[in-house]
């Protein structure tokens, strides 16, 4: 299995901006072969940001590989640019294989 996650920080006072860019956006993940789940994760908020997580889990990397390279994936990455305003730069991508 393999897991990808985007760290986001978004400036105080935007999350619920940044949660509505996410409830209104077709992912189009359930039709991608080898997605398995997707979550949304809150953490910490501080003076400079509040800190938010995408997380998703793949039967494999290959799997995540050609979903970025798909459609799909442009489909529902189309209008990720809209908000730059509530985002404290770029998010930062980390992908993990699951070994235990």
């Amino acid at each position: 299995m393999f897991i990808a996650m985007n760290r986001f920080k978004i400036k105080p006072g935007h999350e619920e901006d940044f949660l509505e860019v996410w409830r209104s956006r077709d992912t189009h993940l359930q039709e991608v072969p080898g997605f398995k789940q997707f979550n949304l994760l809150q953490g910490a908020t501080t003076d400079e940001h509040t800190l938010f997580a995408s997380h998703s889990e793949w039967e494999s990397r290959e799997a995540f590989e050609k979903w970025t390279q798909s459609e799909a994936f442009r489909k529902a990455h189309a209008s990720a640019g809209a908000r730059k305003d509530i985002y404290l730069g770029p998010p930062q991508f980390e992908g993990f294989e699951v070994k235990l």
